[in-house]
C-alpha cells in the first residue's frame, strides 16, 4: 500500500508540472502575440503620422474648356508616395467640393485628376512639390473654391482660394 501511494503522488507531481508548463507556455505565447499586435499598431500609427502633404497654392487654369483646377502640393512627410491611386482629391466650389480619382491620362472634362512630380519619375519624394490637375466635368464659376488632399492613412491638407482675376 505504501508503494502505490508513493506512485500516485509521483504521478500527481508529474501531472502538475506538465499542467504548469502548458499554462506557462500559453502565457508566453499570449504575451508575445499581444506584444506583436501592439508593435504593429504603433508601426501603423507611425506610418500614418509620417504620410503628410501640404497644399502650397491652388488656382484655376482658364485656358481649357471646361476650366480645370491646378493645385501645387508639397510632400512634407517622411515617406515618399508612389501609389497615387490612394490619394483622394476634393476640389470645387466652397462647401460643394467634388471627389476626383486618379488617372494618369486625365484631361479636360474627364472628372479625374493627374499628378506630376517635379522630376517625373513617378515617385513623389520627400520635400518635392507635385502638380495636381483636377478636371471637372462641367465648367466652374464661383467666387470661392476649396481644395482638400487626403493621402491614404495620412494627414490631409485643405486650402481655400478664389479664381484669378
Amino acid at each position: 500500500m505504501g508503494f502505490s501511494l508513493t506512485l500516485s503522488e509521483i504521478i500527481m507531481v508529474i501531472a502538475s508540472v506538465v499542467l504548469a508548463s502548458s499554462f506557462s507556455a500559453y502565457a508566453i505565447y499570449a504575451g508575445t502575440s499581444l506584444q506583436s499586435n501592439v508593435l504593429q499598431g504603433i508601426d501603423t500609427v507611425k506610418t500614418n503620422m509620417n504620410t503628410r502633404v501640404d497644399i502650397v497654392y491652388a488656382t484655376i487654369d482658364e485656358e481649357t474648356s471646361p476650366k480645370h483646377f491646378v493645385i501645387y502640393v508639397k510632400n512634407t512627410g517622411t515617406i515618399p508616395l508612389k501609389d497615387f491611386v490612394l490619394i483622394d482629391v476634393y476640389v470645387g466650389e466652397y462647401r460643394k467640393a467634388t471627389l476626383y480619382s486618379y488617372n494618369p491620362n486625365a484631361g479636360a472634362g474627364s472628372g479625374k485628376f493627374n499628378l506630376t512630380d517635379v522630376d517625373s519619375d513617378g515617385v513623389w519624394e520627400i520635400g518635392e512639390t507635385a502638380t495636381i490637375r483636377a478636371f471637372p466635368k462641367n465648367d466652374v464659376n464661383a467666387s470661392l473654391y476649396e481644395a482638400r488632399i487626403v493621402p491614404y492613412r495620412g494627414i490631409p491638407s485643405s486650402y481655400l482660394f478664389s479664381p484669378p482675376g
